[in-house]
């Protein structure tokens, strides 16, 4: 078996070379390859040089591995057909990438060295291989295909997670302009999204595509191409025979196309498939037959599960070794040339990877963390402080502003978040509001009630049901310039799609070191304390499936007033720094109107005047008592009622910090809070084991010194039973008091 596979195509033209020299009869460049095809020798041959410079980046990469000077070594041996597809889309359209695409991003980076965009494809490749912190996309932090410039959006996906965002994209192309926005591709433009047939499997693959064609039916323009490069393998599991085509050949409103077989009838296909979607704006899933050479990785040991007589077989059919036999016999190059392109692309990368390898790494946490949380105070509060003109901004609330409200005054959280997300939508034009049930109804506790009224089904969008899909759209739509707030109807159900958070969103400034950005602000109904209603999926208390995502950030306000500060600062962040930023809304607070009696209008607040803004790490502090408790959400307005009566009862004063944030938590705020307090209460409305915060306060704590005492209040390590029951496992206000009379006394 050949593990240098170039070597097998040089050892091929060898014999081409001796067969063919007597029939050879040359082709011009612009001439078809063969009769009635578009594709012209010239374009075949340039096609062959990206193909050649991919298989040689692959051995290159291996080689390098052997002596500990490269990290990566899952190759694109066999997908070198893809190179077609790079040639045939242009440079703006946006393309999330399969990890088997060097041949598509040789002929990508060749389309845009012809416009003079981009540097040299090869050693940008291999400064990525040898995680150097020189490579210009991701400086080493991870292998990635990407680049700014040509519009391919790095991705670390492998089980095509990165079909949602790119769904999203597809739906945000049209959207922007509508919107007035500009998503800097011409309006032609389509969205590629290439993965294997093993993910096309996995349940984001098929969202994705279950999302295009709903958006597709629903009258959308969907100009997304699904590249599908089947194999017939995911690392050792067979796809069986047909599958790809099975499954995806029949679906309405998604046009099926197959490329098998040599350069030319690939070349067909695939521009049928492209100049479909690009002229009709609709999906398009196009198979892509390939085969994979030497095993999945370099650590996969191919033998372990496949005959060599099936190795043999694969390796037979070299897409190499079959476009050099075409070229030759067509006229279209010389074996000689072909024999020198081999050797010259060889020395070519050679040189590339020896030069990578000398090129320094990541050396410093800074370095690496750096694109992570991008946080320009400056400019979040510049944006946040630009006004709305006041003439408009009356016009648009028919006279009466939020504000000014006669009666009454002060109104709910509900309330003023419907408000201040209206008057957010007035000032930018990009915001986009999307979700389950968000427009004709209002959402479910109608904080977007008259939204889509006011602004229209372009930027108020009623989706489907399905929460990665969601968090897809707003990726995308993050992507092409708008900015997305996404619904997801309780805190439960992000769990269902938790990933597109965690491994797409979150890490794309990350590995692109800031290059791109998706900002969004995901609004979730959250928490527990939902009276008449409730379970599991309604009454979730659990965050730290979002606690652990590096960058996110999470606020939860607790006041209606502190909602819309808190809100503001969040559409000035996600808009100046590109942040994610999840905003968790107490359910249970909604409508709460009252604090100690029944009637007493406690809970209610003033609209707070635009400009008022709070930004992470600024927090709330309620009271003046020697005991700090440090809570959020439910637990402020629980604290401030165990408070009273430890006073009343007991003779103990309380002051209640309110932490707003939640990740990153507000450590300087907590400190100053704590430094003059004589005990510290944690109040954690999440279950007690790794639910919610109070760990990590205490650990905090602890570690810095404090030397009072420290004890915690939490909920029970169990799912939200229904009804009255409910009660027995949440944090109640009892349970505050006597936490406090146990420890403090």
């Amino acid at each position: 078996m050949s593990t240098d596979r170039v070597t097998a195509v040089q050892e091929a033209l060898d014999d081409l070379l001796d067969r063919a020299r007597p029939a050879f009869r040359a082709l011009a460049p612009s001439d078809p390859l063969v009769e009635g095809s578009s594709l012209t020798a010239g374009g075949a041959l340039r096609i062959f040089e990206d193909q050649l410079l991919s298989r040689a980046i692959d051995v290159e990469a291996r080689r390098l591995k052997a002596t500990g000077r490269s990290f990566y070594t899952i190759s694109s041996a066999g997908h070198e057909q893809n190179a077609v597809l790079g040639s045939l889309l242009r440079i703006t359209d946006p393309s999330f990438l399969h990890y088997r695409s060097g041949a598509f991003m040789m002929a990508r980076a060749r389309q845009g060295l012809d416009a003079g965009i981009g540097g040299d494809p090869v050693y940008d490749t291999m400064l990525s291989i040898c995680a150097s912190s020189d490579d210009p996309v991701a400086r080493g932090r991870h292998k990635v295909w990407g680049s700014r410039s040509l519009w391919v959006p790095p991705q670390t996906s492998t089980i095509a997670s990165h079909l949602p965002k790119a769904v999203g994209a597809a739906f945000a192309l049209a959207r922007a302009r509508r919107m007035g926005v500009d998503p800097k591709v011409p309006a032609d433009s389509i969205v590629c999204c290439t993965f294997g047939d093993a993910s096309a499997n996995h349940a984001s693959a098929l969202t994705g595509i279950s999302a295009a064609r709903y958006a597709s039916r629903r009258g959308n323009p969907m100009p997304i191409l699904f590249v599908c490069e089947d194999n017939g393998i995911g690392i050792s599991v067979e796809t069986p025979r047909r599958w790809i085509r099975d499954t995806f050949g029949a679906f309405p409103h998604l046009r099926y196309v197959e490329a098998e077989g040599s350069m030319e009838r690939i070349w067909a296909a695939t521009r049928e498939a492209v100049d479909t979607c690009r002229s009709l704006r609709m999906p398009v899933f196009l198979r892509l037959v390939t085969v994979r050479l030497w095993g999945h990785a370099g650590s996969d040991i191919e033998t372990a599960y496949r005959s060599r007589a099936d190795i043999r077989e694969t390796e037979a059919a070299d897409p190499l070794l079959g476009n050099a036999r075409l070229l030759v016999r067509s006229g279209a190059a010389t074996p000689e040339h072909l024999r020198g392109l081999v050797g010259s692309t060889r020395e070519r990368v050679r040189e590339a990877g020896e030069r990578a390898a000398t090129r320094p790494h990541l050396s410093t946490v800074a370095d690496i963390v750096r694109p992570l949380a991008p946080f320009d105070e400056a400019a979040v509060r510049a944006d946040a402080a630009v006004k709305v003109d006041p003439a408009r901004r009356r016009d648009f609330w028919d006279g009466e502003l939020p504000e000014e409200a006669a009666v009454p005054v002060k109104r709910t959280l509900a309330a003023h978040l419907s408000s201040a997300l209206a008057d957010e939508m007035l000032k930018r034009p990009e915001v986009l509001a999307f979700g389950e049930d968000v427009g004709r109804k209002g959402g479910v506790y109608y904080v977007t009630a008259g939204l889509q009224k006011r602004f229209g089904l372009t930027r108020v969008i009623d989706t489907h049901l399905d929460e990665t899909s969601i968090l897809g759209l707003a990726q995308g739509a993050g992507l092409l310039g708008l900015l997305p707030v996404p619904e997801i109807q309780y805190l439960a159900y992000v769990h269902n799609a938790v990933d597109q958070l965690r491994g797409e969103a979150s890490s794309l400034s990350f590995f692109s070191d800031g290059q791109y950005h998706n900002p969004m602000v995901v609004r979730i109904a959250s928490w527990a304390y939902q009276k008449g209603f409730g379970g599991h999926f309604h009454n979730d208390n659990s965050i730290g499936g979002l606690r652990d995502i590096p960058g996110l950030i999470l606020a939860t306000p607790s006041r209606g007033d502190d909602a819309v500060k808190m809100l503001r600062g969040c559409m000035a962040l996600a808009r100046t720094s590109g942040r994610v930023i999840c905003f968790l809304e107490p359910i249970a607070l909604y409508h709460e109107r009252d604090l100690h009696e029944e009637g007493d209008g406690a809970w209610l607040s003033d609209y707070p005047s635009p400009g008022e803004v709070l930004l992470p790490g600024e927090v709330g502090l309620h009271g003046d008592g020697e005991i700090l408790i440090v809570t959020y959400a439910n637990g402020v307005r629980m604290s401030l009622q165990a408070a009273r009566t430890l006073e009343q009862e007991h003779g103990m004063k309380a002051r209640i910090l309110d932490l707003r944030w939640l990740n990153p938590l507000p450590w300087p705020a907590l400190d100053r809070a704590a430094a003059d307090a004589r005990a510290v209460l944690v109040v954690d409305e999440a279950r007690a084991t790794g639910g919610g915060i109070a760990d990590a306060v205490v650990a905090h704590l602890a570690e810095a010194g404090y030397d009072r005492p420290l004890a915690s209040v939490r909920a029970t390590d169990t799912f939200v039973p229904l009804g009255p029951a409910a009660n027995l496992v949440l944090v109640q206000p009892a349970d505050i008091v006597q936490a406090a009379l146990t420890h403090f006394r």
